[in-house]
């Protein structure tokens, strides 16, 4: 698992200036995915303002962990497996990367750029791949 030191630098950067805005990044991304599938919002059981506080708090959690991954794959392993208990299946995982990816395009406004989406992709991608190998082991 690597990324580039700017990719890290891009991803940490950006989302310091999503932090201000978690409430309202959170609420696009809900309403994003829900609306890229809806059979998703079965899978929610709490409030969906706690719910975003969680996605938020995870998000910074990982995004600081870049700097040492492997510190972050235990923590993405626990995830993984709370979230099949939820119900939350391997195919979830596409709608959950792109509804992310509009959230952080909204959010960031004029300093979206190709750059920084491919970076955030990257992200998006090693978080995924660690939390479904981990989770759905064939």
């Amino acid at each position: 698992m690597s990324l580039s030191a700017r990719q890290k630098q891009l991803v940490q950067e950006s989302f310091a200036k999503v932090e201000p805005i978690a409430e309202q990044a959170a609420e696009i991304f809900y309403n994003t995915l829900f609306h890229y599938d809806p059979s998703l919002k079965a899978l929610f059981k709490n409030s969906m303002k706690s719910q975003g506080q969680k996605l938020m708090a995870t998000l910074k959690v990982a995004v600081k962990s870049l700097d040492d991954l492997d510190s972050v794959v235990p923590v993405l392993q626990k995830l993984a497996e709370r979230h099949v208990t939820y119900g939350v299946k391997a195919s979830h995982f596409t709608p959950v990367g792109n509804a992310l990816l509009y959230t952080l395009k909204k959010g960031l406004g004029e300093d979206w750029n190709p750059e920084l989406r491919q970076a955030w992709i990257e992200v998006i991608r090693l978080v995924a791949t660690v939390m479904k190998s981990h989770a759905f082991k064939s």
